[in-house]
């Protein structure tokens, strides 16, 4: 879960996955009896998926803010899907290069796009936070489920 931890904010280490993990093996090793309920294994995986959703909006919601046409945000979708070929530079600048060059194919100069790409920087950042914050609540919801044992 630890690991899992450090994944949230570190790209290419499925965080919540690997926290929801930890949850399974320690009911499947321990038993129903001395592990958590069901209730909590699929509220945390409730949380896991939310987290990915944080995950995969949260630069498009960035971008829109700070004023992206639908062409910046296709554009920064297709830079994100991209961005998963090529390892850890991909995955930071493929969705800024997307949305800078949707926005530019799109029709817009160059100072209303890289005020949209600065918008998925700001985006993205908020992303990791409210991922960190939903893995620490997957935490500390299996360890009050534990205790209540």
């Amino acid at each position: 879960m630890l690991l899992g931890l450090v994944g949230t904010v570190v790209p290419m280490i499925p965080g919540a996955v690997l926290i929801f993990a930890g949850a399974v093996l320690h009911r499947l090793t321990l038993g129903p009896e001395q592990s958590v309920g069901w209730g909590t294994l699929v509220g945390l995986l409730v949380l896991v998926f939310l987290s990915y959703g944080v995950e995969l909006l949260g630069g498009t919601v960035g971008a829109r803010y700070f004023g992206a046409t639908r062409w910046g945000m296709i554009g920064g979708i297709l830079g994100g899907i991209i961005g998963l070929f090529f390892s850890l530079p991909g995955l930071i600048l493929g969705p800024l290069l997307g949305v800078l060059l949707g926005e530019l194919v799109g029709g817009q100069k160059l100072l209303p796009a890289a005020k949209s790409t600065w918008g998925t920087i700001i985006g993205t950042a908020a992303g990791a936070v409210v991922k960190l914050v939903l893995a620490s609540a997957m935490i500390g919801w299996f360890a009050l489920a534990l205790m209540a044992r």
